[in-house]
């Protein structure tokens, strides 16, 4: 079963291939099924050892980009062995040359061996906001604690300020996004990130061809909940933007030395049997450790030196340190497995980690009430989308799910 999401980008789309490709690999089809991410940006063979046979992935390193025509990438898919999973986002064809010829015979093979996923916000406003942020932070998404902090830091701090042109361009784009999927493609389904995002779970085992699954839950698989494991991917990250912290970027980052971070005793007594010796890692930064061990290994590595920060820490969350001390552990031992599926070639990268919530993106946003104005003017000259109005209901359960130990403002203290 191949499976493809239409995207604009900020609507959940990562995480949702992620996700379904695991579930997908827990089910088990007649063939292999692999991850691809995105197909308009470079794709390649290359010998899977643990399925031994060649298989399309991501070109390893920097080498993403439009060097293939659709006609090459075409040709890869159908010479594939495999199953893919995978996203077609609608803003990079725009910024590609093809032929309208080309394209059409691209998207009749895409509606005729793909089942189709169109992922869209019902919330445009905060999509809008999201584009907001991503035009200073310059990256989609994160995937380790380390990666968020260093992408976020200076933006918590700081603040950015929105431009009317981007808030314009960002809902044109979306607008054209829905009529082309609408025109496009024949759409099995609709993810709808607002409805589906509190129960990702059900909606993955809802899909046509994931119905007949059994003992295909997170917790049948990793033996805790995703919503658990997906909650502490959150606040992990957090904990050093909370309100009252004063963590400097650099050494919450991991680059002091490891015999500043944890204690020799502290390392013997998490350490994992595949892990260098804390002689071998003494006097080394805690990043440069990271990079040269396997990334299983430094997932076990990364969390369990995050176990030892939360036993010692202080919250102002009695329900917060109480959820991490609990679930951390199983949590990391999750996170070493998805890096293993990593590792193996079957997903690109391991899940995404929530950026922010609605409230984070509203204290960030340093003229949030020119944006209101600004999206509602283009939601009344194009008859689309919902105005926003501040006596909504605004905050999510989402947020809720994710964010609800309520400390306060979770971002630096200004």
């Amino acid at each position: 079963m191949n499976v493809l999401l239409l995207t604009p980008d900020r609507v959940g789309s990562t995480l949702l291939q992620r996700t379904l490709t695991i579930y997908m690999l827990r089910k088990g089809f007649d063939k292999p099924v692999i991850n691809l991410h995105e197909l308009s940006n470079g794709l390649e063979k290359v010998y899977n050892p643990i399925l031994n046979r060649e298989v399309l992935s991501k070109p390893r390193g920097t080498q993403w980009g439009y060097y293939q025509t659709l006609q090459e990438v075409l040709d890869l898919l159908q010479g594939s062995d495999h199953y893919i999973t995978s996203r077609l986002a609608h803003y990079h064809l725009q910024r590609r040359n093809d032929s309208t010829a080309d394209r059409l015979k691209f998207f009749d093979y895409l509606n005729n061996n793909f089942y189709i996923i169109s992922c869209r916000r019902k919330n445009l406003f905060e999509h809008a906001l999201s584009w907001v942020i991503q035009a200073h932070s310059k990256v989609l998404n994160v995937y380790s604690i380390e990666s968020k902090i260093n992408t976020f830091y200076d933006i918590y701090k700081n603040g950015v300020v929105a431009t009317k042109e981007r808030v314009d361009t960002v809902l044109d784009r979306y607008l054209s996004y829905i009529q082309w999927t609408d025109t496009q493609f024949d759409v099995q389904s609709y993810f709808n990130y607002e409805d589906s995002i509190n129960d990702l779970e059900s909606y993955i085992l809802g899909l046509d061809f994931m119905t007949d699954a059994k003992d295909n839950t997170w917790n049948d698989m990793f033996g805790m909940t995703f919503d658990t494991w997906n909650k502490c991917h959150k606040t992990l990250p957090d904990l050093f933007f909370l309100e009252g912290k004063n963590y400097k970027p650099t050494e919450a980052l991991g680059f002091s030395d490891v015999s500043n971070t944890i204690r020799e005793q502290d390392w013997n007594k998490i350490k994992g049997e595949d892990w260098p010796t804390y002689q071998e890692v003494s006097g080394h930064s805690v990043h440069k450790v990271l990079e040269n061990v396997p990334a299983t290994v430094a997932s076990e590595i990364r969390s369990a030196i995050k176990l030892v920060s939360v036993l010692d820490g202080n919250f102002q969350s009695k329900e917060m340190f109480d959820f991490l001390k609990t679930n951390i552990e199983p949590y990391t031992a999750v996170s070493g497995q998805i890096a293993k599926l990593v590792d193996s070639g079957f997903l690109v990268t391991g899940v995404p980690i929530k950026l922010q919530t609605f409230k984070e993106k509203q204290r960030v946003i340093k003229n949030f009430d020119q944006v209101v104005e600004w999206y509602n003017s283009w939601v009344d000259r194009n008859g689309y989308g919902e105005p926003y109005k501040e006596n909504e209901a605004q905050v999510l359960l989402e947020e809720q799910k994710l964010n609800s130990f309520q400390p306060g403002t979770n971002l630096i203290s200004k």
